[in-house]
């Protein structure tokens, strides 16, 4: 049976520094690489050899998914990039510190914009430093100027039924290295987390989150793999 591992990315530059990030092309700090090695090193010893590795077209993602699999001794491995594994799009948010836009907007309207289901931020505005209409990236795409973790998971859920799912039927491994919420959105969709209970699951940063699944990409177990620092997962039925 196909094993899945899903790989946050390490720390970045704008985690360190309390910002929205979302789309915005932050590298990873000294402590998101060591976070990324360290995670490789615990793939090694599951004994964990993906067939192909996806990620976003991020390079904190792109990075430690590479970093791990150096770390891991993994040579060779595919890696396919598509934007739909992207984090979150933060609108109007993006580049703000997260203390300074709460003392402005008041704390509850940034907890309902940062963990409500269905309600984004503020849309971004166009022609604004954050406009990402003319990264080549993203040429001939329809991309959100706004996302809630709900449209996150609209966008990626396609992806994951015309590219990824097919690997994992075919009995391969796979490795996601992406973010906090675009890994969210694929644990609601395996483990069937209901809306008001996804809003609580956080992946922890640079942890493996193995998950071992039936011929029908249901989940049969999961684990982290650093059990020190892992979150609570959601029930497996």
């Amino acid at each position: 049976m196909p094993r899945l591992i899903l790989l946050r990315h390490g720390q970045s530059q704008w985690n360190l520094e309390n910002r929205f990030t979302g789309w915005v092309d932050v590298d990873l700090t000294d402590e998101g690489e060591a976070q990324a090695r360290k995670g490789g090193e615990l793939i090694a010893k599951a004994g964990f050899k993906p067939a192909v590795m996806f990620t976003s077209v991020l390079n904190r993602a792109k990075r430690t998914g590479a970093l791990a699999l150096q770390s891991a001794g993994l040579k060779d491995v595919p890696v396919i990039e598509d934007w739909r594994l992207n984090e979150r799009h933060y609108g109007g948010l993006t580049g703000l510190d997260k203390a300074e836009t709460a003392r402005k907007h008041g704390e509850d309207q940034v907890k309902v914009w940062r963990r409500s289901y269905d309600v984004p931020p503020p849309p971004l505005e166009a022609g604004s430093e954050w406009d990402f209409t003319a990264d080549p990236r993203y040429a001939g795409q329809d991309i959100p100027s706004t996302e809630s973790l709900k449209t996150t998971l609209d966008r990626v859920l396609p992806y994951w039924n015309e590219a990824i799912a097919p690997r994992l039927k075919a009995g391969e491994d796979v490795l996601i290295a992406a973010h906090g919420n675009s890994l969210r959105a694929i644990v609601k969709h395996l483990f069937n987390v209901p809306d008001d209970k996804i809003v609580g699951v956080e992946i922890p940063t640079g942890n493996p989150l193995e998950i071992d699944l039936d011929a029908d990409l249901h989940p049969t177990a999961a684990r982290y793999l650093d059990a020190d620092r892992a979150e609570d997962l959601p029930p497996v039925s």
